[in-house]
């Protein structure tokens, strides 16, 4: 006797990724004009000379590694634990900004957030690791400014401004893996850390609710060059800087996203 077959539900239809509160404006694919004009602004900002090569891309991020490397080599110096769980400390560089957002300019400095455990000070960082910076011939005009609304140390690293700011958390260690959109980490850190964690959370954030990164990324360096070029970047002197810039680039992307990218 044959075993009656098993009928099975169909699977639920997946509903769609909501980016933001709101349903977009439109949601057509890009007519042929539109890939046109995408490919001629392309070739206009190739002749501003705003696009970074590969070689300079691979150094960036060659630089990125040899000072993630320095930082968890000073974590593990600093903490005064048995070496079984030194090993574990952990510890991560995570850049933000416009590096992050992948909209950087050539000669553009690096945004770069040092996340460290709870049982680290932050004068440590101010104080030992600076000192471990000077220590690198890579390093080269090293500053400190720690009464910055958001304490920065400031420095070229082999050629490549770099801008770094620390956060600890309130855990044991910190994995390559840790996601510092989790909100259960704000609690039990101080104010300082939550501001230089802020930067690194609002670029995460742009980019996990922009449907289509390409179209953001090239919009945003348009708007950038446009709104450089007529000197009104600058939140300084009172018009938008660049977050500002990209949560409104990421706001017209979303609502008018176009689900193609343009095929070249």
């Amino acid at each position: 006797m044959s075993c009656p077959i098993k009928s099975e539900d169909p699977p639920a239809p997946q509903s769609p990724k909501c980016y933001g509160i709101t349903g977009p404006i439109s949601e057509d694919l890009p007519e042929e004009a539109d890939l046109i004009q995408t490919k001629e602004l392309v070739q206009s900002l190739t002749s501003y000379d705003v696009f970074e090569d590969n070689l300079e891309l691979r150094h960036r991020e060659e630089v990125l590694k040899r000072l993630e490397a320095l930082y968890k080599e000073w974590l593990k110096e600093v903490c005064n634990v048995p070496e079984a769980v030194t090993a574990k400390v952990g510890g991560k560089i995570f850049p933000f900004g416009s590096y992050h957002l992948g909209v950087h300019s050539k000669g553009a400095d690096i945004d770069a957030l040092c996340v460290g455990p709870g049982f680290i000070e932050r004068k440590d960082f101010f104080t030992s690791f600076f000192e471990k910076l000077k220590a690198q011939k890579e390093v080269k005009d090293l500053r400190a400014i720690e009464e910055a609304f958001v304490p920065v140390i400031k420095m070229s690293f082999d050629g490549i401004e770099i801008d770094l700011v620390f956060a600890k958390l309130a855990q044991r260690s910190v994995p390559d893996n840790i996601d510092l959109l989790n909100e259960n980490l704000l609690t039990n850190i101080d104010k300082f850390c939550i501001r230089s964690l802020n930067g690194y959370r609002v670029t995460e954030e742009i980019l996990r609710l922009v449907p289509n990164i390409y179209n953001f990324r090239l919009a945003l360096r348009a708007i950038k060059m446009w709104a450089k070029r007529r000197n009104i970047y600058s939140n300084m002197l009172g018009f938008l800087g660049g977050v500002s810039w990209a949560i409104l680039v990421a706001e017209t992307v979303r609502c008018t996203r176009m689900r193609q990218r343009p095929p070249w």
